[in-house]
C-alpha cells in the first residue's frame, strides 16, 4: 500500500488510548511499526505525547518514552489523519456495563467504527479488540461498508485481547495465543503480517469466524470467574464445617485435570473485565434464547459478592461483634496488585461497607490512592502502611501487594492498638503472625488452623494472574 513505511510494514492506528489501547500502541511501536494513537481526550493525548502513562502498569512508561522518542509512535485526535495514516486500524475503546442493565454499552465502539469508516477512502482493515457481545462484528461490518467511501474494500476482523493487568507488556509482546476472527483470507494475511514478530516466536494462532472470535474472550473470562467462585464456594462450606480451604485448594491443584491457576480462595475477583463481562455474556445469552445454558454465571457473580459481605463479617467478629467507632486499617484499594485499577475493586467495596457501619476506616495502597480518593471521597486515606495501621483495632489485608506480604508482623504489631488481622487474600504467613501474638483470620480457614509445609510448594501457582 502507498502509505507503508520504508520497511514495507503496514502502518497502524490504535483508536482509544486507555489501558488496552495505550499498551497495544506502545508495544507495536516497540516492535518497529509506525503507530498513530487516536483519542478524543486531548488531555490524555498530551500526557502520552510527553511520555506520561495515565495509569499504573509496570514497564510501560519506559517503553512509551522510547517509542515516542524514536518517532514511531505519535498521537492525534484527528480521525481524518488517522484514516489516511493507517493500513490496519485497531479499535480498543471500552465497553462498560450500561447504567440500567447488565448489557455491554457499545456507544464508544459504534462511535469509533463510524468516525473512522466515514473517513476511509482506500482499502483498509479495521480490527476490533474490545470485548463485545456476539454478533457485534457482523453488524459493524455492514455499518463500516455503508459509511466508508471505499465501501467493501474496508474489511473488519476481530482480535480479542487477553491482557492481565500488571503483566500487560509481557502479554502483548509474548501472548500465549492469538485469535484472528476474519471473513476473508486477505484479512487473515494482514493480521499475520502485523503479528509476525509473535508468530515467529511460535505463538499459536487460531483463525476463526467473527462470532467465534467474539465468544473466545467472554468464554475465557466466564471460565476463570467460575473457577475463582468455585473455590470460594468451597470456602463457604469450609467455614460451616471447620475444614481448611487452603489445604483443600492445594490438594485439588495437584490434579492435572484441575490445576492450581485461579484456584486461590479469598475476597474474590473485581476489575474492569470479569464482573461486567460475565453479566453482559449472560444478558446476551438471554437475548439469543440460550440464557439457561449460562444461568450458572449469575450464581458465580453472587458467590463473588458474598465474599465481600463475609469479609466485613469477619472484621466485625475480630472487632468484638460491633464496628461502630472501631479503627480499621484497610490495606489495598486496587482490585489486584501491580495495578491502580479500582473498577469494581473488592477492597474498596469492603472499605465502604465498613465505613457505612460507622467504623473509622483508614485505607492505604501503593499505587491506587488517587483513583480511590476520587471514587470514594468519604473514606480516610493514609500515606504509608505504618500510618494506615496506627492504633488500628483490626487490620484487613485486601489487596496482596508485596509490600503487605513482605511486612514484618512484629514491626507491624508495634503500631496497632490490637494485633488482629483479616487476610482477605490468603497471602500472609499465618504462623508468622500468630507466633508474634496476632489473632489471624482468613475466609474459609478455621480460627486455629496452622500452615502445612506443602502449601508453600504450590503457593505461586495458586495466585491468579
Amino acid at each position: 500500500m502507498a502509505t507503508r513505511n520504508a520497511g514495507g510494514r503496514p502502518r497502524l492506528t490504535v483508536i482509544g488510548t486507555g489501558y488496552l489501547g495505550a499498551t497495544h500502541a506502545v508495544c507495536m511501536a516497540s516492535l518497529g511499526f509506525e503507530v498513530l494513537g487516536v483519542d478524543v481526550d486531548r488531555d490524555k493525548l498530551d500526557r502520552l505525547e510527553n511520555g506520561d502513562v495515565p495509569f499504573f502498569e509496570p514497564g510501560l512508561a519506559e517503553q512509551l518514552r522510547q517509542a515516542v522518542d524514536s518517532g514511531r509512535l505519535q498521537f492525534t485526535d484527528d480521525f481524518v489523519r488517522a484514516a489516511d495514516f493507517g493500513d490496519v486500524h485497531f479499535i480498543c475503546v471500552g465497553t462498560p456495563q450500561t447504567a440500567d442493565s447488565p448489557a455491554a454499552d457499545l456507544r464508544f465502539v459504534d462511535a469509533a467504527f463510524s468516525r473512522l469508516a466515514e473517513n476511509i477512502t482506500r482499502p483498509a482493515l479495521i480490527v476490533g479488540k474490545s470485548t463485545v457481545p456476539i454478533g457485534t462484528a457482523e453488524r459493524l461490518t455492514e455499518l463500516v461498508q455503508d459509511l466508508s467511501p471505499a465501501g467493501e474494500a474496508v474489511d473488519v476482523a476481530w482480535n480479542p485481547e487477553f491482557l492481565r493487568e500488571g503483566h500487560a507488556v509481557q502479554d502483548t509482546l509474548h501472548p500465549d495465543r492469538l485469535v484472528f476472527g476474519v471473513c476473508s483470507e486477505s484479512a487473515a494475511e494482514k493480521l499475520r503480517e502485523v503479528f509476525a514478530p509473535m508468530l515467529d516466536e511460535g505463538t499459536p494462532v487460531i483463525i476463526t469466524d467473527l462470532k467465534t472470535a467474539e465468544l473466545v474472550k467472554v468464554a475465557a473470562n466466564a471460565f476463570l470467574a467460575t473457577k475463582i467462585s468455585y473455590i470460594n464456594a468451597m470456602a463457604e462450606v469450609c467455614e460451616a464445617t471447620g475444614a481448611d480451604v487452603n489445604l483443600l485448594a492445594t490438594a485439588l491443584s495437584y490434579d492435572s485435570r484441575i490445576g492450581g491457576r485461579f484456584l486461590k480462595p479469598g475476597l474474590g475477583f473485581g476489575g474492569g473485565c470479569l464482573p461486567k463481562d460475565i453479566r453482559a455474556f449472560a444478558h446476551r445469552a438471554e437475548e439469543l434464547g440460550v440464557g439457561q445454558a449460562v444461568s450458572f454465571l449469575r450464581e458465580v457473580d453472587a458467590i463473588n459478592h458474598r465474599r465481600r459481605t463475609r469479609t466485613v463479617d469477619l472484621v466485625r467478629e475480630l472487632a468484638g461483634g460491633a464496628l461502630a467507632g472501631k479503627r480499621i486499617a484497610v490495606l489495598g484499594a486496587a482490585f489486584k496488585p501491580n495495578s491502580d485499577d479500582i473498577r469494581d475493586a473488592p477492597a474498596l467495596d469492603v472499605a465502604a461497607m465498613l465505613h457505612d457501619a460507622d467504623a473509622i476506616v483508614s485505607v492505604y495502597d501503593p499505587a491506587a490512592m488517587d483513583n480511590a480518593k476520587r471514587a470514594y471521597p468519604q473514606l480516610r486515606y493514609a500515606d504509608t502502611l505504618l500510618e494506615a495501621i496506627k492504633d488500628a483495632d483490626v487490620v484487613a489485608m485486601l489487596t496482596e501487594w508485596d509490600e503487605f506480604r513482605d511486612a514484618d508482623p512484629e514491626k507491624l504489631g508495634q503500631h496497632v492498638a490490637l494485633r488482629r488481622i483479616v487476610d482477605g487474600r490468603h497471602a500472609l504467613d499465618a504462623d508468622a503472625y500468630r507466633s508474634t501474638g496476632w489473632e489471624y483470620r482468613a475466609l474459609g480457614r478455621p480460627a486455629d488452623s496452622h500452615t502445612v509445609a506443602l502449601i508453600s510448594d504450590k503457593q505461586d501457582e495458586l495466585i491468579p494472574g
